[in-house]
């Protein structure tokens, strides 16, 4: 029988031998940058598994409001002063219990959290944070607090590819490109936008621009969309038609692009002004918000939820100004503060709002001022929309691409461009004010490191650029032996020496050998000659660990932590235990992200 038994296993450990084997040329594969089919074929799996976290986190959201409120789910209009404040105080219990529940270490959340992982931790974010996200969004959500959707979808997206990429055990350079495409896949399954979902992705997350990071990028985006559109159908949030009526309004557009940088100034300061009170207490910070959003709620109940029902209402031409001005005001004023004192909710969609009621206000004021021009203001909601998300966020480009898959409608893409380049400048260059979300990891003492030498390093992994060329020894060994070790031609012979591994360079060795030895023994008596490799004169280095999944940046960083010449690559996530794949020194990182050009010139 054990040997029945014995005989069945062996076909079994081959098999998962084999599948080992496969597995780990797969994750060396990905250490270098231009592993485009394997990136490929990991964004279509992010993209098929975030997209299905976010069906099943908007079906969390819209069946119980569907049951719940009458008409739509987002019709908290629809409710008494009394149901609505019963909605959000119990959303602040839920959201309280849930918070206490998970601790201080796992409560943060938002965009801001992502970007900090992914640029300054290699893109781990933890799976405790990542639960309380989606859990938390769902209250808060369903619960009419005055947040949005599509950041905590960001979260869930890279949160997802994060966790994937951890499992699959995949190099640290890879996680860049996986997190944009679970990002890039959660925007396009919330928003039903592919090409916003892309371009959110590569301009607000991942902050680059490479053909390597684009393809799996667009690829995760259309299985999230695919998923969405199977699941909720085709969708254009922006019911209505949007034309200018003349070139004239140009100047004015001008106009609309100040006010826009204004307001998204002040919602960017009244969100950092919120967050100063982080030292309080949860539960104070929560309720003092639920209080804001009642209160404000009970006069303008717009305010409560998604608020794209306000969108298109203003699209259809159904608010007056006066509706328009209290609503912005009041979204303006609540929202920013709401999400600071530590409601788990998104900026994008409540920013869209804004600048809908914003544009919209505009347009009317225009009709008002100039009957001849017979502006249409739906074009100014449309318009607006897109000022708020591209001067907020520092997301021109995304914005721009945003608004015009929601609208369906080309002709606004010239003046909503001028538009945005008005609002963005304001917003940089008069308020001095960077992304929200970058300004947000500014005052809790986070900076990342946005260099173009930054972002080549870590594109790519150790194994792309460790030289293979060594072998390791014994600290004493053998003629005969060293003689061996040789003929295999490296470049290095490591060996370790009072607890710390050395490289010794291997022509130094070979010049060891070849010294006649001393006639101190009798001709007739065999000589066996031994050589300690510490005390071979010659360049030997001192070389610190890494594991293989880091990239370059964690290289050059371990070199100057640890003050070695070079690091040895070793076992993933077991360096001190593993066997040596490999040498790196400063040299090597040097030449990689150093152009060609360059290095001619200086040589």
């Amino acid at each position: 029988m054990p040997k029945e038994k014995n005989s069945a296993q062996k076909p079994a450990n081959l098999f998962n031998a084999r599948i080992n084997r496969h597995a780990n040329d797969f994750r060396h594969s990905l250490s270098y940058f231009d592993a485009l089919p394997q990136l490929t074929l990991l964004g279509f799996l992010v993209g098929l598994f975030t997209g299905a976290i976010i069906v099943l986190f908007r079906y969390l959201i819209d069946t119980p409001l569907n049951f719940l409120i009458a008409g739509h789910p987002d019709n908290f209009e629809a409710l008494s002063i009394a149901d609505r404040f019963l909605f959000i105080f119990a959303g602040i219990f839920l959201l309280a219990l849930l918070l206490k529940l998970a601790g201080k270490k796992h409560g943060e959340t938002s965009v801001a959290h992502v970007l900090d992982r992914l640029h300054n931790h290699q893109g781990k974010l933890p799976l405790g944070n990542w639960i309380v996200q989606f859990f938390a969004a769902v209250i808060a959500l369903v619960s009419g607090q005055s947040v949005g959707r599509e950041g905590p979808a960001v979260h869930l997206g890279a949160g997802a590819a994060s966790q994937l990429g951890q499992w699959m055990k995949l190099p640290n350079n890879s996680m860049h490109t996986l997190i944009g495409c679970g990002v890039a896949s959660a925007i396009a399954a919330s928003f039903d936008t592919p090409m916003a979902g892309v371009i959110f992705a590569m301009e607000v997350i991942v902050l680059e621009y490479t053909i390597v990071g684009f393809v799996p990028v667009i690829l995760a985006s259309v299985m999230g969309t695919a998923l969405s559109q199977a699941a909720f159908g085709e969708q254009g949030l922006l019911m209505g038609s949007s034309d200018m009526s003349s070139l004239m309004e140009l100047p004015y557009m001008v106009l609309v692009g100040l006010v826009i940088s204004v307001c998204a100034a002040m919602y960017i300061h009244l969100n950092i002004f919120a967050l100063k009170f982080n030292q309080h207490s949860i539960y104070v910070r929560l309720l003092v918000a639920g209080l804001l959003t009642a209160i404000v709620a009970a006069f303008v109940p717009e305010i409560m939820g998604l608020g794209y029902d306000t969108v298109n209402a203003a699209l259809a031409g159904e608010l007056l100004i006066i509706s328009l001005v209290i609503i912005a005001v009041a979204k303006l004023a609540v929202t920013p503060v709401v999400i600071g004192l530590g409601i788990p909710g998104g900026v994008i969609g409540p920013l869209l709002v804004i600048g809908a009621c914003i544009g919209g206000a505009m347009g009317l004021l225009l009709n008002m001022l100039v009957p001849s021009l017979d502006t249409n203001p739906t074009f100014y909601v449309v318009i607006g929309m897109t000022g708020m998300m591209a001067a907020a966020l520092n997301a021109p480009l995304a914005a721009l691409v945003a608004v015009l898959e929601l609208s369906y409608n080309p002709n606004m893409i010239f003046p909503a461009m001028l538009v945005i380049v008005v609002s963005c400048v304001s917003t940089r260059q008069f308020f001095r004010l960077n992304s929200l979300f970058i300004q947000q990891l500014k005052h809790s003492g986070r900076d990342i490191d946005f260099g173009p030498a930054v972002q080549a390093l870590r594109r790519a992994g150790v194994r792309s650029i460790m030289d293979p060329r060594f072998v390791n020894a014994a600290p004493s060994i053998e003629k005969s032996e060293a003689e061996r070790l040789l003929k295999k031609k490296p470049m290095w012979v490591v060996y370790e020496h009072e607890n710390q591994k050395f490289a010794l360079r291997a022509a130094d060795l070979a010049t060891a050998i070849e010294k006649p030895m001393d006639e101190k023994e009798d001709e007739d008596i065999e000589q066996v000659q031994e050589f300690a490799l510490a005390e071979i004169a010659g360049r030997r280095i001192s070389v610190s660990p890494i594991h293989d999944g880091a990239n370059l940046v964690e290289a050059l960083d371990a070199l100057k932590t640890s003050g070695s010449d070079a690091l040895y690559v070793s076992k993933v996530y077991s360096p001190l235990t593993g066997d040596v794949h490999g040498i790196i020194t400063l040299a090597a990182i040097q030449n990689y992200y150093q152009p060609k050009e360059f290095t001619r010139a200086v040589g």
